[in-house]
């Protein structure tokens, strides 16, 4: 195996793990599914649909998420909005967030 076939795969595991955050803390304002990746996209975090709607249904099971299907441009869109619950663990995961990048970066200093 190449180096930038690992290198890829370990790309990809580290934003795998990162995206469940950004996508709570965008939710803090009600998207739609299109929107939502737009946004996220437009933040530097390019999230393919495969990943990003799988991932909504994950999070809107698990109570992070409220949504609520609405006509719009003569279309009908299901909006997503972070919920009472997922607002509690969002708080949790920016604290863990945050404690894990400084611990990485102190690792990587040393280094």
């Amino acid at each position: 195996m190449e180096s930038s076939e690992i290198f890829e795969k370990l790309r990809l595991e580290l934003r795998r793990g990162g995206l469940p955050l950004a996508v709570l803390a965008q939710l803090r304002e009600e998207h739609y599914g299109y929107s939502l990746r737009k946004q996220i996209g437009d933040k530097g975090l390019e999230i393919d649909e495969g990943t990003l709607y799988p991932l909504i249904r994950r999070l809107e099971k698990q109570g992070l998420l409220e949504s609520e299907w609405r006509h719009e441009d003569n279309r009908k869109k299901r909006f997503y909005r972070i919920s009472t619950l997922g607002e509690k663990v969002l708080a949790l995961l920016i604290v863990e967030w945050r404690d894990l990048n400084a611990s990485i970066d102190c690792i990587l200093e040393e280094n």
